[in-house]
């Protein structure tokens, strides 16, 4: 009789691990020299990679012209920051015009949240196509947004928002697609 032959090792995977997260790194890289392919190829510097959370970043924003009839939603919103994590409530204005997620500069300031460098400006544009007059973005904060029972980790782009404190942009829209009941001014998140 010959011994049973064992069954070969399973490998064990826990699906329900913890998912590795991104940490914003704001080290800045040096160029990095590399030699040149042929003797007649002019000496080149390599640029630095960008982090892949500042990668996510549209190269182009724009910021609707806020409506002053009372037809806007606004959110009331609590953010967390991802390295001290302080909480702070604020309102968000949906705004379907917009192209990027934006959050005051003088709200920052005021609150003191930790921003972080963009290794290259964003340049902003009203929907009209003109140049924003608050200038290009340069700045973002990592935070933990909260919305009810929702919560998500995003990038904020900082900029001068006059009037508004927090701009929630088409493409958050698009992403999350919440049933707006415009009779009620209710959001609900799916």
């Amino acid at each position: 009789m010959q011994p049973a032959k064992s069954a070969p090792r399973l490998l064990l995977v826990n699906r329900f691990a913890v998912l590795d997260i991104e940490e914003v790194n704001t080290d800045i890289h040096e160029p990095i020299d590399t030699p040149s392919l042929s003797p007649s190829a002019p000496d080149r510097t390599v640029q630095p990679q960008k982090p892949k959370w500042e990668k996510r970043l549209l190269k182009r924003l724009s910021i609707n012209i806020l409506d002053t009839r009372g037809t806007s939603i606004i959110l009331p919103i609590e953010v967390s920051t991802t390295d001290t994590s302080e909480v702070h409530s604020i309102k968000a204005l949906l705004d379907s015009g917009a192209t990027g997620n934006f959050i005051d500069r003088d709200f920052v300031r005021t609150k003191g949240i930790n921003t972080q460098s963009i290794s290259r400006p964003i340049p902003v544009y009203n929907v009209d196509g003109s140049p924003n007059k608050v200038g290009q973005i340069s700045e973002v904060v990592d935070v933990v947004l909260r919305y009810k029972t929702y919560s998500e980790r995003t990038l904020l782009t900082v900029s001068s928002l006059g009037r508004q404190n927090m701009i929630l942009s088409y493409t958050w829209l698009k992403d999350h697609n919440p049933e707006v009941n415009w009779q009620t001014r209710e959001v609900q998140m799916n």
